[in-house]
């Protein structure tokens, strides 16, 4: 029963944030400027699926999952350093 709800969990965050994204780009009808709560979510959504694969002892996934948990956590990294970068920017 746990095994099913990290996973249902899991399938929930990373569908929610990714609709979000998804929602704000095509209202703002743009895809500039991806938000960091998708990189949060993403972050939440691959720790859970990982866990998930793990206690499945589906080692495909945690592989898959493990490289979608690092990606995450470069696109944080990245985005961080982007808006420090853009806040140190002389405005004119």
């Amino acid at each position: 029963m746990i095994t099913e709800l990290v996973g249902w969990f899991s399938t929930i965050v990373l569908c929610l944030t990714i609709s979000r994204q998804v929602y704000t780009q095509w209202k703002t009808k743009s895809t500039a400027g991806v938000s960091r709560w998708l990189f949060i979510g993403q972050l939440t959504a691959s720790a859970g699926f990982v866990i998930y694969s793990i206690l499945l002892d589906n080692w495909v996934f945690v592989f898959s999952n493990v490289f979608l948990l690092i990606t995450a956590l470069i696109g944080q990294v990245l985005y961080f350093k982007n808006r420090k970068n853009s806040d140190d920017t002389p405005r004119g």
